[in-house]
């Protein structure tokens, strides 16, 4: 009897052992279903728990809803749902998955942008990125409280936003996000680029609207100091720039697009053949290599340049205008030969 007794207790402490381990198991163990190495949850703000259970289901985050629910409930998280972005490594146990969404404990993302021509392609960029909208982005970037709160106008707030690479939390707001874009602007006119602008005469804004013509006219960085010597030099003795990626900002017309003798005659601030100086502001969003290019330009008597015949993208640069209508002749005619007329 004795030994049956025995018996029994060990076979219920076994049994009990092996509940308890599967209990532990259930919650401390790997829960996620997926089968990447990790999987990136949003929670948008005012998310209720159902919605959140209805989110971590459709990414397969999680495979026992009422696990889940029984956890949650037990930590109390439906009181404190946060919105965020959560990166989810593969085999994240339930009780850690709860801890990180209850906590909220974001993963941040990085938001890239290069080559952007306006603000509406900017918002649209940035937007792919964040919880906010590019309308709602859109709309705080080009409120007139924002520009003059920042020192710029309608037409160089664009200047604020330095194509690069940032870190940011996915529930950021626009107004955050905008509050971080002009730390970066400050950082980066330090002292040393705000005395090359002064040097040269330019204002910040000035230097970036530009640059973002140097930009518009090459790709090349060993010919962006180049263009940008010679456009300093015209405004040097007010010349005015002649500039075709201005009047093709002015005509909306694509950075392909042949500039035609009519297109000159356009009725805009942007029309630096009509208009001498500077246009009103940026054509686009100059990369930081071209404000350095125009801060740091090369020393040069050029006051022509056109793009070379061979459409390499390099430009052949010149002080006289005979020598340029040479240069200019044979880039027109590689581009009738390839059929480009507009």
């Amino acid at each position: 009897m004795k030994k049956a007794i025995t018996l029994l207790v060990l076979l219920a402490l076994l049994a009990g052992g092996f509940f308890a381990w599967r209990a532990w198991r259930t919650i401390y163990g790997p829960a996620t279903g997926f089968a990447p190495e990790e999987q990136v949850v949003l929670i948008p703000g005012g998310a209720g728990l159902d919605q959140v259970v209805d989110t971590l289901l459709a990414k397969e985050v999680i495979r026992d809803e009422r696990l889940f629910r029984w956890v949650a409930e037990r930590k109390k998280y439906a009181a404190r749902v946060r919105p965020g972005r959560y990166v989810v490594p593969h085999g994240m146990s339930m009780n850690d998955l709860v801890n990180k969404l209850r906590s909220g404990e974001q993963d941040p993302v990085r938001i890239t942008f290069t080559n952007i021509r306006n603000l509406p392609q900017l918002a649209g960029q940035v937007a792919k990125y964040i919880e906010a909208d590019s309308l709602a982005l859109l709309h705080a970037i080009t409120d007139p409280a924002t520009a003059n709160r920042l020192g710029f106008d309608q037409a160089t707030i664009i200047a604020l936003f330095l194509p690069n690479t940032y870190e940011v939390w996915w529930t950021v707001t626009p107004e955050e996000l905008i509050g971080r874009f002009a730390r970066e602007y400050k950082a980066f006119w330090n002292a040393d680029r705000q005395a090359a602008a002064r040097k040269l005469g330019l204002s910040q804004s000035e230097v970036s609207t530009l640059a973002s013509i140097v930009q518009a006219e090459t790709g090349k960085a060993s010919d962006a100091p180049m263009i940008a010597s010679v456009y300093l030099n015209r405004l040097r003795i007010g010349m005015p720039l002649q500039a075709d990626p201005t009047l093709k900002y002015a005509l909306g017309l694509d950075s392909l697009n042949r500039v035609l003798h009519a297109d000159k005659q356009v009725d805009s601030p942007y029309n630096t053949y009509t208009h001498k100086g500077l246009p009103p502001g940026p054509i686009n969003l100059p990369e930081p290599r071209f404000i350095d290019a125009v801060l740091h330009p090369a020393t040069t008597d050029y006051l022509y340049f056109c793009a070379r015949e061979d459409l390499s993208g390099y430009s052949n640069f010149s002080t006289t205008y005979q020598q340029h209508m040479v240069y200019a002749r044979r880039y027109q005619q590689a581009l009738n030969k390839r059929g480009i007329y507009r």
